[in-house]
Order: C-alpha cells, then structure tokens, then sequence
C-alpha cells in the first residue's frame, strides 16, 4: 500500500505552486518584489542629509524598508489574496480535496519567505551599491538579522492569514488593508526618524510589530552609536523577541480558530 503523502511534504508541494502561480502574475510581482525597491530608489534620492553621524537617512532607510517589506510581503499580500481565492471559489474546492488544512498554510509561507528573500536581496544590494549602506561585520548582528527575519516573516505571515477574515470580499480587500499598512508604515519609523515624530504616534506604534522590526533592524544596519537616538537609548533587542513572539501567537490563535474557507 503506498504510503500516504505527510501534511508537511503535501505543503511543501503546495508552496512550490504558490510560487509558481505568483511569478506568473506579473502585476504582484512588480507590486510585492520591486515597490519597495521603487521607494527606496525614490527617498534614497531625495533625502540625503546627515541624521546622525556617520549615518544618512538614506541608510536609515534602507533598514525600515527590510522591515516593511516583512510586512507588505506577508501581512499585506495575504490579507489581500486569500479573500480573493475565497470568493472565487479556491479555497472551498481545496478544503473539499484530502489535503490537510495545515498544508494550505505551509503553502502560503514558504510562497511568502521565497518572496521576502528575494525582496531582501534586492534591497541590500541596491542599498549598498547606491545608498552606502554597510553590511554587518559581527556575527552577532548577522545571528540577530537571521532570526528577525524568520520571526519577523512567521509573525506577518500569521497575522495575514488571521486579518484575512474581515474584509467581506476580495474586491474591498485592497481597500481594507492598504489603509493600516501605510499608517503603520509612517507611525513605525520607516518614512521618517521614530524620534522625530509626535510621542502619541510613537505610543501607537510601539504597540504593533513593525515598530520593533524597524528597529531590529536599524540594530543590524546602522553603527551601535545610533542607538543613543532611539527612544529608550538602546536597541532594546530582548524586548523586539517578546512582542513579536506575543504577536505571532495572536496571529496563529485567530488563525487557527476564525479561518474562513467559504463565504458567509
């Protein structure tokens, strides 16, 4: 008798045709991979001045785009397409087949971590070849890199898949999402130093992940003298783990317990 396919080896079948199917769709591959390699192309240009020494906006943005991309690639791409696939009909015919929900879901994040990877890659490349940013040296910045990312990609992928439920149709999804994308991206620090924003903003941010994650990787890119501009004086690395792990357990109950396969 042969063997029946793991849910784990099913969702790795599954992801290797998320991927397939996105880089057919020209129209989200430009939006998902190359947006925000157009926005640092575009405020790396202007914004040239010196924010601290030895550091230039340009670099400082270059960091908050690392870590809005997690979250365009994830939490954005995801609360957008899986309304989508729910009104036409996808995911219903998919939980209607033997493949394990669990796959679905490993599906979507290994399409959503071959995105992010690709996406970081072009940023640290455009990064340092135009906008002088300098690669880690230390190990221990590496290390910290590493698993901001898996975290930060495990964390946005989940809260995507949860958000997912509150848009009524895939048609309204864009509008719903984009909105709190883009707020959290100004609140957060990545169009603007965090420190020269209004503290009630500052308040607001520090409660959602892509604050923590801008400033992880700040922690990583920038000279360990810029941490005496962060609000605390410090990185605060410690306190990033705790709240995105708390995030990313938000992101898997809602996921795990409200999912819509169909349609009300």
């Amino acid at each position: 008798m042969n063997k029946v396919p793991s849910a784990l080896r099913i969702g790795l079948r599954r992801g290797s045709l998320e991927v397939k199917q996105f880089s057919r769709q020209r129209e989200s591959v430009v939006f998902t991979l190359f947006f925000p390699v157009i926005l640092l192309v575009i405020f790396g240009s202007v914004f040239q001045n010196t924010i601290s020494p030895g550091v230039t906006f340009s670099q400082y943005f270059v960091a908050g785009m690392i870590a809005s991309g997690l979250v365009n690639t994830g939490f954005q791409a995801l609360a957008i397409t899986i309304p989508m696939e729910r009104d036409v009909g996808a995911l219903k015919r998919l939980r209607g087949t033997p493949m394990p929900a669990s796959s679905y879901f490993i599906g979507k994040a290994i399409l959503i971590f071959a995105s992010m990877a690709v996406q970081i890659i072009m940023l640290l490349g455009f990064g340092v070849l135009f906008f002088g940013l300098e690669m880690p040296t230390e190990m221990s910045k590496w290390i910290t890199f590493t698993w901001l990312v898996i975290l930060g990609s495990a964390c946005s992928t989940a809260l995507g898949i949860a958000f997912s439920i509150v848009p009524k149709s895939g048609r309204g999804a864009s509008a719903v999402v984009s909105p709190i994308v883009i707020i959290l991206q100004f609140f957060s620090g990545v169009f603007f130093v965090f420190t020269q924003l209004p503290t009630w903003m500052q308040q607001v941010a520090a409660i959602f992940p892509l604050k923590w994650l801008t400033q992880g990787m700040r922690s990583v890119f920038l000279p360990d003298s810029f941490a005496a501009e962060e609000v605390a004086n410090s990185w605060e690395i410690g306190r990033t783990f705790v709240i995105l792990m708390i995030w990313l357990a938000i992101g898997i109950f809602f996921s795990v317990r409200k999912f819509k396969w169909d349609r009300d």
